[in-house]
């Protein structure tokens, strides 16, 4: 993978919109947010709010993950989600592709993380002074080489389902910080968003958008 930014250009995919919520795909390697510098500026957020002027920031994806993404169209429904993912209310399910096979079919990795200061934006575990994580996982499909396993994260921390992925050893395929080796030879992080759950800030009813695999 190229360290240069040079962000996919794909039109914009609409998962699903109404009056207070959208919820888009956002394509692997395009930031959720603008970074520091004019050469970062490209991000879904400013695309977004290119078609949409009303568009507020709920959560961010990686840059190199895909998928489900939503945002808030009114100040209402930014308050109501925000408050759904800092209690955890929400549930996300992540597909990866990773290297090796599991022993086990399924399982649970609570191990706390802290970002790894002087090789920023990497994290580690560390028992003393990180913060609580934990992910639940579940091997698809035996591929040989690789498996293909189901995520879903419990808490929100950085960097999570890469870590917790590593530490099982099998890190996740593509991805320019944690895998090395043929594990790393990918064109694209092999992880994406596919589900997100959330009650709807208008009226609280429970609201299921899938996005489709792209690997």
């Amino acid at each position: 993978m190229n360290d240069a930014y040079d962000p996919p250009q794909d039109p914009l995919v609409v998962l699903h919109e109404d009056a207070e919520v959208l919820l888009v795909d956002k394509p692997a390697g395009l930031l959720s947010v603008p970074g520091k510098g004019p050469e970062l500026a490209d991000c879904l957020l400013t695309r977004i709010q290119a078609a949409f002027p009303d568009a507020l920031l709920v959560h961010r994806l990686d840059r190199d993950t895909s998928g489900v993404m939503i945002f808030a169209l009114t100040p209402h429904a930014q308050r109501h989600l925000g408050l759904q993912f800092e209690k955890r209310m929400t549930k996300k399910t992540y597909v990866a592709r990773v290297w090796g096979v599991p022993q086990e079919k399924s399982g649970t990795v609570d191990l706390p993380l802290i970002v790894d200061w002087p090789n920023r934006p990497r994290q580690m575990v560390c028992h003393e002074t990180g913060k609580p994580a934990q992910t639940d996982w579940r091997v698809l499909k035996d591929e040989g080489d690789t498996a293909r396993v189901r995520l879903q994260p419990r808490t929100g921390r950085s960097h999570q389902l890469r870590v917790h992925m590593l530490s099982l050893g099998h890190p996740i395929l593509g991805d320019p910080f944690y895998a090395t080796g043929p594990a790393r030879g990918y064109d694209r992080l092999m992880l994406h968003s596919q589900e997100l759950r959330f009650n709807h800030p208008q009226g609280g009813h429970s609201t299921k958008v899938r996005a489709p695999l792209p690997f």
